[in-house]
């Protein structure tokens, strides 16, 4: 079995890589939901094993290097996260928030 400090190396390397197929050259392998899989089991190491997070992790950010072709843009209005969803109760309980967000 696998040390934790092992098991999170190699799921930060997973992760690492899945967002440069993803972001960068818009060719990722696996889905949306194993992607945030392999971040939510990060997540729980690293929040069972705070001593173990570092600067540089996955977690410490929000995704992989910027493409430089693509221009900066200031946003007006702060960028949100909207959450995952994969089902219908998920994706009613978001459209709830957003309803009560909204006013």
């Amino acid at each position: 079995m696998k040390s934790p400090a092992d098991r999170i190396r190699e799921l930060r390397e997973a992760i690492r890589y899945h967002e440069e197929r993803y972001y960068v050259d818009n060719d990722p392998e696996i889905s949306d939901q194993e992607f945030d899989q392999l971040l939510h089991e990060l997540e729980g190491l690293e929040k069972d094993y705070p001593e173990l997070v570092t600067f540089d992790s996955p977690t410490q950010r929000v995704a992989g290097r910027p493409v430089e072709s693509f221009a900066t843009v200031e946003h007006v209005t702060p960028m949100l996260s909207l959450d995952n969803v994969y089902d219908e109760p998920e994706l009613r309980a978001f459209d709830e928030r957003v309803r009560k967000g909204a006013g």
